[in-house]
Parts: structure tokens; sequence; C-alpha cells
């Protein structure tokens, strides 16, 4: 791999891996150059946030992105099922991780909000790599500071419009609702995907309607399909600048039982990409990926699973940008 200027042209790419082995050298996303090897920037940054303080089961989630990074050796420069070369199209760089205090998350959510408004500030958009889900709050909090109000799909077992856990506002499961509450989400816009599994009461579903959600569930995904699904998302989306969270539990413990609150009758890994294909229109500004929680996965299939889905989202954005530019 070469080292590229600021004022350099091409991207630079990954790591040959016909001449470096894919399980050699240091383990960045999709064996990408670091952001300080492309001049400090890049169109789509990758970034680590090493946190799972806000988890109310199974912790392990901090150790997620480096996960995700190790899975991702194996990821190919052409992306066949949207035909694009992600990487070379866009600048795609592996930014590190944003270090976060462990035991104190008002503190830790102002530290990614501060680090993610840094890195939008240079032009990139965002592919972060969880830690859990209350990540995702600070993260939509710096987007919507230069998009507005952003359309949210939400990919995950769960809801995350719950209002707090003994007592605490930021957990990994109440950053929707405090995103409401802020008006940081265009609620007109708003979709969860893959919910299931048993709730606190029936409330809970009253009171995330509310708030301007609707439900995709597991069960929708299966009897429905992909293509109708992605086609009721887009249209509910519209060309309102998008943000993608997803938790990884969204998938079923079959295909990610390394995940911190797992809940039977999932979607596939198959399922899971071909709808974020049937997003490739959409104005994708960032996305998350979160809850891999490595030390309850078998033979890497979680950090597989993600790091295929993260390639997805990157190649979406890649080609936008590519398009934007002519």
């Amino acid at each position: 791999m070469t080292t590229a200027s600021a004022a350099s042209s091409e991207p630079v790419g990954p790591v040959d891996s016909s001449r470096v082995p894919r399980y050699a050298g240091p383990a960045t996303f999709a064996r990408l150059p670091r952001i300080d090897e492309v001049g400090g920037r890049a169109d789509v940054a990758v970034v680590g946030v090493p946190f799972d303080t806000g988890v109310s089961y199974r912790p392990g989630a901090r150790f997620g992105g480096n996960a995700i990074r190790e899975a991702s050796r194996l990821l190919r420069p052409y992306n066949p099922a949207q035909d694009a070369s992600p990487f070379a199209l866009a600048q795609v760089a592996d930014a590190g991780d944003i270090a976060a205090n462990p035991f104190n998350i008002n503190e830790a959510v102002e530290t990614v909000e501060a680090a993610a408004d840094d890195l939008l500030g240079t032009g990139a958009r965002l592919m972060t790599l969880g830690g859990d889900h209350t990540i995702a709050l600070p993260l939509l909090r710096s987007v919507a500071k230069k998009h507005g109000p952003v359309a949210l799909l939400h990919f995950d077992a769960h809801l995350d419009t719950w209002d707090t856990y003994f007592g605490a506002e930021y957990t990994h499961g109440t950053p929707f609702r405090r995103a409401v509450e802020e008006g940081i989400l265009d609620t007109s816009a708003l979709s969860h995907v893959g919910t299931r599994g048993p709730l606190y009461g029936k409330k809970d579903l009253t009171d995330d309607e509310k708030m301007g959600f609707g439900i995709v569930t597991s069960a929708d995904v299966m009897r429905r399909g992909v293509d109708e699904v992605a086609d009721q998302l887009r249209q509910r989306i519209g060309d309102r600048p998008l943000y993608i969270s997803i938790d990884i539990d969204v998938l079923d413990p079959a295909h990610a039982p390394g995940t911190g609150t797992p809940e039977a009758g999932g979607l596939t890994s198959r399922e899971l990409l071909e709808i974020l294909r049937g997003l490739a229109s959409c104005n994708l500004v960032s996305a998350d990926l979160v809850e891999v929680s490595p030390a309850y996965d078998h033979a890497e299939m979680t950090s597989v699973a993600a790091s295929h889905t993260a390639y997805e989202l990157t190649t979406i954005m890649s080609r936008q940008i590519a398009a934007a530019r002519g």
C-alpha cells in the first residue's frame, strides 16, 4: 500500500492480498489505509467506539469494533451485489477509535459527539463500529448539526425508545427516545426494522408510535419479503438525509450469537444485506453498526456478518459520493 497525500486525486485502496496475505499486517477495516495515511481526510471514515457501559445484560461490545475489523480482512474490493468498487469510487479510511470514558456515561456521550463533530467537519461520512447502542445518540446529534433532523432506519430486535434504566437517561435502550425529545430526528420518516420478542407492556408500542416510529417486524420481513419491505422503507424516507443504525441483534442468534441481548426469530444475514442493497438510492449520510460482543461469538459468525453489513453501507455511501462528483 502506498501512502497518499491530501492532494492525491485517486483513492488509496486496501492492501493487495495477492502480495500480502490477508492474515498479515494490522487489522484496519477491509485492510484500508489509516486516515493519517491519506492526509487526515476521507470521504468515508470508519471509526470505532469501544464503549459498552450502557448495556443492560451481557457486556463485551467494547471489543466489537476490533472484532469486525479482524473479520473484514476477507472483504474484497469489488461488490458485485451493487456492481461497484467502493474503495475506488471514494476515499474510505480507518479513523481508529474514539476513546470514551468507561466510568462516566454522560462524559462518554459528550466525547463521542465531539469526535464525530471533528470527523464530519472534514467532509467525511461516518461508518461507526460500536460499542453499544448508547453511542447512536451522540452520533445523531452530530449528524443533525450538519444536516438538520434526519430520517432514521433502526435495524434491531428491540425498540430502544424506553425512558430510563435504573434512573439513567443514557443507556443502550434509550437513545432514540432522547433523539426524538431533542428534535434531531425527522419524525415523519422513522422506522424500526426486525423488531421481535417480549416487551415490558403494550405501552412500549403505544409510546413508540407516538414518537413517530413505524415498525417492520422480523415476521413482516419473512411474510412480505425483502423487496416489498425495502420499497416501503424507500417511500417512507424519500429524499431526506438518512441515518441507518444497526444493532447486530436484528439478526437471529443462529446468524449472530455474539451479542448482548439475543432474541429468537430474527432476520437472516441474507435478508439484512438484501434490504440494505434495496436502499442504495436513499441519501445515506452516515451509519453505525453496534452490539457485536465477540466473547459470545462462534467462529467469527457475528463479526463476519457485521463486516459484510458495514461493507454494504460503505458501498452505498461511496457510490453516492462518486455520483455527486459526476
